[in-house]
């Protein structure tokens, strides 16, 4: 059977296909319009369909909207509730209530009536308990909102699923960290990140005082209310300075979201007895959170969804229709979801634009070369396989560097013209990380923990050993990455360290790039010294002779 998944009322808006219950593709609207994060959360780009991921996903399939048994919709507008403090909100449940009639405009030959609405959060946790490896296991989803909860506490049994607690709205984890982004002079929706690394530079002195406003209530539920944030530090203005009280108030607040969410999976864990958990939602993407969870809750296993914001709701819904007609595969749990190019393709890209490369001839020569310039201290724009899906760079479009120079967190940030207390992550051999890496999962493939760098190596990795000693680590295997992981042995051979740098391939302000076109005007208009594209290779030297 063939389901296609939608995520389009807040933001992120992606598409997902399931046939015969394997994910075939996903695909987030935002590598293809270039617009990030797709449109904003506002109610009137409710009806702003992620137009071509839908079309892309079922081409990648090769199925038409004619043959689609059903589609998924990651919202339900009939149980959603009024949102007092937005006076506009009824025109995104309009809009929603007519998306059938969209979808089907934008799929001809789709008949509306085979649009369902699955409820937000469901969708959410399918995308972690049926999309990842348990199929039995508890599930925690926390997010800004849904149709009229934030929160979502159950348990998977053989595929199927339990609730056992929600939290309703107002209260939000989600909502609370957004509105401080925006009080810490970030954009809303979109740059929690930024708050979570600099609650690193800060000490959590108000903790105490924030315990009032966010705090587990003991029945699965919480307390989540944004306060008077003045109280503690006066609104920033974002002109490049960083630190101080809103330093401290960032890790205060990290702190006590920290704290909460420790609290309600320890509660998931006495109530269901389940050794697993899994977990997605916007909240999911906090990974100095996961971490605390891994090494406080008491579950035997942690998995978190790669793309556990809205956009895996797409996947998540096509899932929930594929398991209610008992209709699931076997999961086989990975990221790289979205478009990719043979390298015969991806040489025309090449020849067209009259850009001079060369082919190395194997993986493991490939890996050779890039292993030297990265021990020349040059960059590399890394261009290889199917994208991802979700927010995280997993070595298909990554830009890399040479970590045992302190001076290249600087240096990279200013290539992607952002914030100098960004951190950049290490990739791993999954074999050597052990060694180097504690208080976190390994294997950790999808760079969604916060693990603690060894003493002995934070001077030898400096560039990806944060201000408090930690590391965002991806390991790496031949199995999921083979490329990156022929690089990282070529690199160890040179070096002694199995360890590079990995940031997202892009600038700030732009989604990844997703194509072989991104690839190329990013490597034009950045200061990297080679473009990865597949099998080839193309110099700056070269590209500019």
């Amino acid at each position: 059977m063939r389901y296609l998944g939608i995520n389009a009322t807040f933001h992120d808006p992606a598409a997902a296909v399931v046939v015969n219950g394997e994910v075939v593709a996903a695909a987030e609207e935002e590598r293809f319009s270039r617009r990030k994060h797709g449109k904003r959360p506002v109610p009137f780009s409710a009806w702003e369909l992620p137009e071509q991921s839908m079309r892309w996903v079922l081409a990648e399939a090769g199925i038409t909207a004619e043959d689609l048994d059903g589609v998924a919709y990651s919202f339900d507008p009939e149980i959603a509730v009024d949102i007092p403090d937005d006076p506009y909100d009824h025109v995104r449940l309009d809009y929603v209530r007519r998306a059938p009639g969209f979808i089907a405009e934008a799929l001809p030959g789709l008949d509306p009536s085979k649009v369902t609405y699955v409820q937000h959060h469901v969708a959410h946790a399918a995308s972690s308990g049926l999309a990842g490896p348990y199929r039995t296991g508890a599930v925690l989803v926390s997010d800004g909102r849904g149709e009229g909860h934030s929160h979502l506490a159950g348990e998977y049994v053989d595929g199927e699923l339990s609730i056992l607690a929600r939290q309703e709205l107002p209260d939000s984890l989600g909502l609370v960290y957004e509105s401080l982004t925006d009080h810490l002079g970030f954009l809303r929706s979109s740059d929690e990140f930024k708050v979570m690394a600099l609650a690193s530079y800060g000490t959590p002195r108000f903790l105490d005082e924030l315990r009032d406003y966010v705090h587990a209530t003991g029945d699965g539920g919480f307390t989540a209310r944004a306060p008077e944030w003045e109280q503690f530090a006066p609104r920033r203005i974002d002109d490049g300075t960083w630190g101080g009280a809103h330093a401290d108030l960032a890790a205060s607040v990290q702190c006590v979201v920290e704290e909460t969410l420790v609290e309600l999976a320890r509660w998931l864990r006495e109530q269901t007895g389940q050794r697993v958990l899994t977990m997605a939602g916007g909240t999911a993407l906090n990974c100095v959170a996961n971490s605390r969870i891994w090494r406080e809750a008491g579950f035997d296993d942690v998995w978190v969804q790669p793309a556990s914001g809205d956009s895996g709701t797409a996947l998540g819904a096509a899932l929930t229709l594929a398991q209610r007609a008992g209709d699931l595969a076997a999961p086989e749990p990975t990221a790289a979801l979205g478009r990719s190019w043979d390298d015969d393709e991806l040489a025309q890209w090449l020849t067209t634009a009259q850009v001079p490369f060369t082919t190395p001839g194997s993986r493991e020569a490939l890996a050779a070369e890039v292993a030297g310039i990265l021990e020349q201290n040059g960059v590399i724009a890394w261009f290889d396989g199917r994208s991802e899906f979700g927010p995280r760079a997993l070595g298909f479009r990554s830009l890399l560097a040479n970590p045992m120079h302190a001076e290249n967190l600087e240096r990279l940030n200013d290539v992607k013209g952002r914030e100098q207390f960004r951190p950049v992550a290490p990739m791993v051999l999954e074999d050597r990380a052990a060694e180097i890496f504690s208080g976190g999962p390994i294997p950790s493939p999808y760079m969604l923990f916060t693990h603690d760098v060894a003493p002995e190596w934070r001077d030898r990795i400096p560039t990806v050993t944060h201000v408090d000693g930690s590391a965002r680590i991806q390991t790496v295997n031949d199995r999921d990455n083979p490329g990156i992981a022929a690089l990282l042995r070529a690199f160890n051979e040179r070096t002694g360290v199995p360890v590079v740098v990995n940031t997202s391939l892009n600038t700030a302000g732009r989604p990844m790039v997703d194509d072989p076109r991104d690839a190329l005007e990013l490597f034009g208009s950045a200061p990297v010294a080679a473009l990865v594209l597949g099998p080839h290779l193309i110099r700056r030297a070269g590209f500019f002779a």
